[in-house]
């Protein structure tokens, strides 16, 4: 009986660490993107970093983008956006 028990204890001992390595994000997020979002009224474009809702005066233009520097390549090549 102790043996089992002493032999549980070091293996949860040794495991326990594994478990807890998280590299590089936080759980339950996402990771950043960042959107081309386009006002509905004055076609004017920003950068953002949270999708915006559906039906909202804000629209999505293009795809989500994995860094700032691609997303503000994007604006400045997109034709849509008012200058």
């Amino acid at each position: 009986m102790k043996s089992t028990l002493l032999a549980t204890v070091a293996i949860l001992a040794f495991a326990s660490p594994s478990f807890a390595a998280e590299t590089g994000k936080t759980v339950g997020q996402s990771p950043s993107s960042f959107y081309l979002a386009q006002d509905t009224a004055t076609m004017k474009c920003q950068i953002v970093e949270s999708q915006p809702a559906t039906g909202g005066s804000m629209k999505v233009v293009g795809a989500a983008h994995t860094t700032k520097a691609s997303a503000e390549a994007a604006l400045k090549a997109d034709k849509t956006c008012a200058k």
